[in-house]
C-alpha cells in the first residue's frame, strides 16, 4: 500500500483530543487542518477540500452522523473520504456510521498506528 500524505480534516470538539491527534498527524507527516463541530466542518471541506476528514460523531451544534449526511448528499463534497472517530465501539455503531457516508470507521481511544493505516487506504482508495 502507497501512503499518499496529504491535507487531513480533523473535526474534534475536545481540545486535548484534538491537539494530540493534529500533532501525531503532523509527525507522520501529514497536514492538518480541524474544527471543533460539523457545521464548521462543511464549510471546511467546500474552501478546503482536504483529502480526507477524520469526523468526531458527538460533535457540538452539527454532530458527525449529520455532518456525514449532509456531505454525501453535496456533489462538490461528496468524494472526500470522511472516517468516523468514536467512543461508540458497538458493531452497530459502526453500520450508522458507514450508513451516514463514512467511508471506514476508528474507535477511540484511537490505535494510532492502525489509524494511519485506514487513512493511507481511504486516500490511496481516492485517489
Amino acid at each position: 500500500m502507497t501512503v499518499t500524505l496529504r491535507r487531513i480534516l480533523l473535526v474534534e470538539d475536545n481540545e486535548v483530543n484534538r491537539n494530540m491527534l493534529t500533532r501525531r498527524l503532523e509527525r507522520a507527516g501529514h497536514s492538518v487542518i480541524t474544527a471543533a463541530d460539523g457545521a464548521i466542518a462543511l464549510d471546511m471541506m467546500l474552501k478546503e477540500r482536504p483529502a480526507l476528514v477524520l469526523m468526531d460523531m458527538n460533535l457540538p451544534v452539527k454532530d458527525g452522523w449529520t455532518a456525514c449526511r449532509e456531505a454525501q448528499a453535496d456533489p462538490e463534497i461528496r468524494d472526500i473520504p470522511i472516517i468516523a472517530l468514536t467512543a461508540h465501539a458497538m458493531e452497530e455503531d459502526r453500520a450508522r456510521a458507514l450508513e451516514a457516508g463514512c467511508a471506514d470507521f476508528a474507535t477511540k481511544p484511537v490505535d494510532f498506528p492502525a489509524l494511519l493505516t485506514v487513512i493511507a487506504a481511504a486516500i490511496d482508495a481516492n485517489i
